[in-house]
């Protein structure tokens, strides 16, 4: 009985893994996902295109290692934080070093020739194989009849008639094949990835330029409501919906302050950072509370804050909406 090989795919959840995925196992290759998990990229919609593929799927947490590479990518950053090339190689390796456990013969994706100028031309998917130290294991079943022959496909591990040539930003053949192979669940192409969107990515910088090794929670932190820098140790969060203040509650550490308007509707204010609270912080984090709470404008309101043990009561009236957009970070 002919044996049946096996593949280790890196699944985004997006589409073009999906189909990768699909070419591969329309070849009676046995597929296994590799989804990985960090403050800027989840699983969820991996977890989901697996389900709808039929293929089993590890989920790595990865964001100390990780943090290393978006710190000092080789490649540097995309447009906004995303290091993509060197995020790319970092999770091939990761997937790599799993092939003798796994018993699997090689590596795949979902990446487009040309789909993104940066990250995914010729020279970039080349680069990144090389870096990943499994130059000749990966295998781009969308691109693969356009690129460089692989030892898979030299040694009949995978047919590469069957592979496809798809190249460029359009999306009409994988929607083409999407229903040729009954997809019909899978996302939008783009996003997932927070480190590409520039709000996100102004946030990570400014909380890097002051914070080298950040805590879990001050990452976690970053897409939560809006966020005003007080001094090079401290900043402001303000939650903005009910959601975003019970998950401030939940991230709410030692060293934090919290702070609530009495008697009125209002967000979850935290003061974040490394050592003491000046009064200065404190008061302006009070303003802030009320200024974004149901108070009156002008109107002088209790805001209760706790700092570890101390608890106590300030009187405080809404700052200057310019003072906010100075701050906003």
């Amino acid at each position: 009985m002919e044996k049946k090989f096996i593949a280790l795919g890196l699944i985004s959840g997006g589409l073009d893994s999906m189909l990768a995925a699909r070419v591969l196992q329309e070849q009676g290759i046995e597929v296994i996902g590799y989804a990985f998990v960090t403050p800027f990229f989840g699983a969820e919609a991996a977890i989901r295109s697996s389900q709808a593929l039929g293929i089993r799927l590890e989920v790595l947490e990865i964001t100390e290692p990780y943090m290393k590479i978006l710190q000092h990518p080789r490649y540097g950053y995309g447009r906004n934080m995303n290091p993509c090339m060197d995020c790319h190689a970092f999770m091939f390796r990761l997937a790599g070093e799993r092939m003798v456990a796994e018993d699997a013969r090689f590596l795949f994706s979902g990446e487009v020739l040309g789909q993104r100028p940066f990250s995914q031309n010729w020279n970039a998917l080349r680069a990144v194989a090389r870096f990943s130290g499994f130059s000749d294991r990966i295998v781009r079943p969308l691109s693969a009849r356009l690129l460089e022959e692989t030892e898979p496909e030299r040694l009949g591990w995978v047919d590469r008639t069957r592979l496809l040539d798809l190249q460029g930003r359009s999306r009409r053949r994988q929607m083409e094949l999407a229903s040729r192979f009954g997809l019909t669940d899978y996302p939008s192409s783009g996003g997932g990835c927070l480190l590409t969107e520039p709000n996100f990515s102004r946030r990570l910088k400014d909380l890097l330029d002051h914070v080298p090794d950040p805590r879990p929670r001050e990452l976690e932190g970053l897409r939560i409501g809006r966020h005003l820098r007080w001094d090079d140790h401290s900043k402001v969060i303000v939650g903005r919906r009910e959601e975003e203040n019970k998950r401030l509650e939940e991230l709410w550490g030692p060293g934090d302050v919290r702070l609530s308007v009495e008697g009125f509707p209002g967000p979850v204010v935290l003061i974040a950072g490394k050592g003491p609270c000046s009064p200065e912080a404190l008061l302006f984090a009070a303003q802030v509370a009320v200024r974004y709470s149901d108070a009156p404008r002008g109107h002088a309101c209790e805001v209760t804050y706790t700092h570890g043990m101390q608890q106590g009561i300030l009187i405080a009236s809404a700052c200057e909406e310019e003072e906010i957009r100075q701050r906003m970070v």
